[in-house]
């Protein structure tokens, strides 16, 4: 059994965190294709949004100060499977905020850390990117924290780009916490990444494809949209929502260009049947 923390994990894989995606129906499914920890997308403390939490998610969290997150993390730790601060979001939203990779200020950042490990037993875990400070967060991480993640990139490049692997093993070097390699991970250098890092998040080549997962660890486990579309009508997602995922599934389909222009014009879940052939 691998830990990270004292949570129990089957695998070393997992789903990484991003917004618009993570949505309660696609982690079940990427969970049941054998990810080994499924991510929420980033989350404000303060939010008053209906949360559903109901599959124990990695819960991440992004603020510029410390206000909220005792009262969350109380209110929502029996949820959650471990709590993410992210540092690493280098979304255009996340500058105008001076949140995820914009926030600089090492007090912030220590103050957000500490409140955190206070409100949980849970593991805590920090998401970072390339930048000036990283070496000071790893040593805030280093009193906090139970793992450190890490996508070599910098903000400004956003996902263009090479990761530089070497940055990310020149600061696993520097510390003992277990690293959590994110950037560009797929079905042909996962194996690879996991023999230089302690775990792996795959991003966006999960997208509309949590088959990923079944490949990387072998489960036999054949996963389509309908299986998504179950579990979104289930837990009462937002048409929008349900729209955006089907557009994200065609592409491991064959007319995929075809389905997504029929997809634009969907105005309901029937539509989208029609698309997909659903009966």
């Amino acid at each position: 059994m691998i830990k990270l923390g004292n949570l129990k994990l089957k695998n070393r894989i997992f789903l990484a965190p991003m917004a618009g995606i993570n949505d309660i129906a696609f982690r079940i499914l990427c969970r049941k294709a054998g990810s080994g920890l499924v991510y929420t997308g980033m989350i404000n403390p303060l939010t008053e949004q209906k949360l559903e939490l109901w599959d124990k998610p990695a819960i991440q969290l992004f603020s510029r100060s410390e206000k909220g997150i005792y009262e969350f993390i109380k209110k929502h730790d029996k949820d959650a499977s471990l709590w993410d601060f992210n540092l690493g979001c280098p979304a255009p939203n996340a500058k105008n905020q001076g949140v995820g990779s914009y926030l600089s200020d090492l007090k912030v950042i220590e103050k957000t850390l500490k409140i955190i490990r206070k409100s949980t037993k849970k593991p805590v875990t920090i998401k970072i990117r390339i930048s000036e400070n990283n070496y000071k967060i790893l040593k805030l991480a280093e009193k906090y924290c139970d793992a450190i993640c890490i996508h070599p990139r910098t903000s400004k490049q956003m996902y263009s780009g090479n990761p530089d692997l070497k940055y990310a093993l020149d600061l696993k070097k520097k510390t003992k916490l277990p690293v959590i390699y994110s950037g560009n991970v797929n079905e042909k250098n996962c194996s690879d990444l996991l023999q230089k890092f302690d775990f792996v998040m795959i991003g966006r080549n999960a997208i509309g494809n949590p088959g990923v997962f079944s490949k990387l660890t072998g489960k036999k486990i054949k996963l389509e949209f309908k299986d998504y579309l179950k579990l979104a009508k289930k837990y009462k997602l937002y048409f929008s929502q349900i729209k955006l995922q089907a557009m994200n599934f065609t592409k491991n389909q064959k007319d995929a260009k075809e389905m997504r222009r029929k997809l634009i014009l969907a105005k309901n879940i029937e539509d989208i049947r029609k698309v997909y052939s659903i009966i």
